[in-house]
């Protein structure tokens, strides 16, 4: 019989401490990841498990409105109504999910199930913005919160939305979201000033959020007043913190709520009624001309009026626009596409933005400059036979090339002085004063000088009003084309741009602020659309108050050059007398033998003004092949103001490719003038709008 061996005898002892020690390490590490858990990591999984429990929701604010200087509103927040599911609240019997999905499909016209899921359409989802079906809506929201309601139907009448709501108590799940819509009552009458709502961009995204702003919901400015005045109008959402369980169903608040703050609400200069007589003014005048010609001649242009003493800026319309109001929920891709490959650029303010020689309404700036540079007295008469020839130089040792300036009457004005030559619009007068002509004008008024001019009336600089996009235009000088055209200044670059024209550019609203600045006596008023902010208790809390920027008469503004065209520290201003016989020139213009006399021979209230033909080569003249030499397109421009002795409203209107200034820029200002003076009298009596 053999001896039994027990089982510890034959197994090492190493081994069994290879075990132990195993046993020990596993044991360490779990004690030292308890450890980690709970002591080193404690209050972050803490945190997070707070967090996870914990959610702010935001309480969406009302934007402010927008109304004219009448109280007529322009932008407000109207009810839209959402048909919402909350996946959570569906039955738990199928049969009867689907019975819902069908009776609400005929309600509200969304189909009970249309498409597939897919990563694809999960990715692209976006609620009122698919053609899926209810039953795969519902799917997504379940998916990802079945505790949020989810949109099935978006902007339902109200009728709908009341049925909807009465069977709320059979159907727990459906209810209806009420969301404030942004409405504009004046369409794409005011659109171009109002502009209108888009969601956050993704770029901005950050900097939203930090501000309380919720991507996906809340909406802000994308164009016009909207985008400008954002701050003021958007208000603060409000806030509460509640807990909710693991599935995300809400169970308590954990702190009291915060209000929201509503936005502000904001009354612009504009007038509604003179926007619509200004505008149908530009669009009548266009069409008659195009009907004239039997060719869409001008498909855009601009007016705009302003009250001088002020600043308040009365209509601005920038043709053709858009319907602000075909974005109010979302943007609709194929009506942006639409708009932005139009070549006539609707979303483009021209009023603002667009960028044009301004032809002889620049000769003013031109004007004054030569007569407080004592270049010429008033008195002093320049022949003009009709055409004159320079030699053309790009520098001192240059010998030249002769080149010829004409007139615009081609059999010249003969003998003109100051006042003639603005009336009658000289150019020959302008060449000569403004580059000088041998014995007659020894010394012009040179480039260095009439830029300093040109900038105190505005051209070359933004002007600030609150409209986002605004074009600086553009005062070119010896320095300028020297770095952007690698070229010296030529002598007939001074003749020309004393017209407004070769490089001069500047925007509708430049030109009318030059002029607004001599009606007002070289007072400088800071055009404005803001007449006043007040707040949702209808509390003025930024009443109106003017803003002189300069006077040109009283402020030194004019660089003074010495006589190598020097700048030197010393600035001087505008004489009086100067900015009196510029009126007096513009007042000709309008009078008997003025260059604009037709359109104002039966004026009623005395009126001045300027008118301008500038020649163009854009990019849009030369696919049109309509760049001969000789032979150059021409936009249309006058700027005129009323009354002549005590100027209330100053206008400029402007038509792309119009032609004469005389012929159809001032007929459009002539009728605003009137639709201003027509208004003012019937507000007289009340004491309101603009008789107040």
């Amino acid at each position: 019989m053999s001896e039994k061996v027990l089982p510890s005898e034959n197994f090492p002892s190493w081994r069994l401490w290879t075990v132990y020690g195993l046993m020990g390490l596993i044991f360490l590490y779990y004690l030292f990841r308890l450890f980690t858990l709970q002591i080193v990591q404690g209050q972050d999984y803490l945190d997070q498990a707070e967090e996870n429990r914990t959610t702010i929701v935001k309480v969406q604010t009302q934007r402010g409105i927008i109304q004219d200087r009448n109280g007529f509103i322009l932008a407000r927040n109207v009810p839209s109504y959402n048909v919402t599911i909350t996946p959570a609240y569906l039955p738990a019997d199928e049969g009867a999910t689907q019975e819902i999905y069908r009776q609400l499909s005929l309600i509200v016209g969304v189909p009970a199930s249309l498409g597939e899921i897919n990563d694809e359409t999960v990715r692209l989802f976006k609620p009122c913005e698919t053609d899926l079906g209810i039953s795969q809506i519902v799917f997504i929201g379940d998916t990802n919160a079945p505790y949020d309601p989810v949109r099935v139907a978006c902007n339902v009448d109200r009728e709908i939305a009341m049925i909807v709501q009465e069977m709320n108590a059979d159907w727990a799940a459906v209810d209806i979201e009420i969301e404030p819509v942004r409405e504009y009552p004046t369409g794409e009458l005011t659109a171009e000033v109002i502009g209108f709502l888009g969601p956050i961009p993704a770029s901005r995204q950050e900097e939203y959020v930090e501000l309380g702003f919720v991507p996906g919901v809340d909406k802000v400015g994308y164009a016009g007043v909207e985008a400008s005045m954002q701050d003021t109008l958007s208000g603060v959402n409000g806030e509460r913190t509640i807990e909710v369980d693991v599935a995300g169903q809400e169970i308590r608040d954990l702190a009291p709520p915060i209000d929201p703050i509503p936005g502000n609400n904001i009354r612009l200069t504009i007038d509604t009624r003179l926007q619509s007589a200004a505008k149908a003014a530009l669009i009548a005048e266009i069409d008659y001309w195009n009907i004239y010609f039997n060719t869409i001649r001008s498909s855009n242009g601009v007016v705009i009026a302003i009250n001088p003493k002020t600043g308040e800026i009365l209509a601005l319309v920038s043709y053709p626009t858009f319907e602000n109001n075909r974005m109010a929920r979302i943007i609709p891709a194929y009506y942006y596409e639409q708009l932005s490959n139009d070549p006539n650029r609707p979303l483009f303010n021209h009023a603002i933005s667009a960028e044009h020689p301004p032809g002889s309404v620049f000769k003013m700036a031109t004007a004054i400059g030569v007569l407080n540079e004592r270049v010429v007295t008033p008195e002093f008469k320049v022949f003009d036979p009709g055409k004159i020839t320079i030699e053309q130089k790009f520098s001192p040792n240059d010998p030249g090339t002769p080149r010829d300036y004409v007139c615009w009457l081609d059999a010249g004005h003969g003998y003109v002085d100051f006042l003639h030559g603005v009336a009658y619009s000289c150019d020959v007068y302008f060449y000569k004063v403004s580059g000088g002509y041998e014995d007659e004008v020894p010394v012009g008024l040179g480039i260095w000088r009439m830029a300093e001019y040109a900038k105190a009336l505005s051209y070359g600089e933004i002007t600030g009003i609150e409209l986002p996009g605004e074009a600086d235009g553009l005062m070119p000088d010896p320095d300028w084309k020297r770095r952007n055209v690698g070229e010296n200044w030529a002598t007939g670059d001074t003749y020309i741009a004393a017209m407004g024209q070769g490089y001069v550019l500047s925007t509708p609203l430049q030109v009318l602020m030059s002029f607004a600045t001599l009606a007002n006596d070289g007072k400088y008023m800071k055009p404005t659309l803001i007449r006043e902010i007040v707040d949702s208790e209808g509390n003025v809390i930024q009443p109106f108050t003017p803003e002189l920027k300069w006077d040109i008469t009283t402020d030194p503004v004019i660089t003074i050059f010495d006589e190598n065209n020097f700048a030197t520290d010393q600035k001087k201003t505008v004489e009086p007398w100067v900015v009196e016989l510029a009126k007096q020139g513009m007042r000709m213009v309008v009078e008997p033998g003025g260059t604009a006399d037709t359109p104002f021979e039966t004026e009623t209230i005395p009126s001045a003004g300027k008118t301008g033909t500038a020649e163009y080569c854009d990019n849009v003249a030369q696919s049109k092949n309509l760049c001969q030499p000789g032979s150059w397109p021409t936009h249309s421009w006058y700027v005129g103001y009323a009354p002549y002795d005590d100027p209330e409203i100053a206008v400029v209107a402007f038509v792309y490719n119009g032609g004469e200034g005389a012929s159809v820029a001032a007929p459009i200002v002539r009728q605003v003038l009137d639709a201003y003076f027509e208004l003012k009298a019937i507000d007289s009596t009340t004491g309101t709008g603009l008789g107040q």
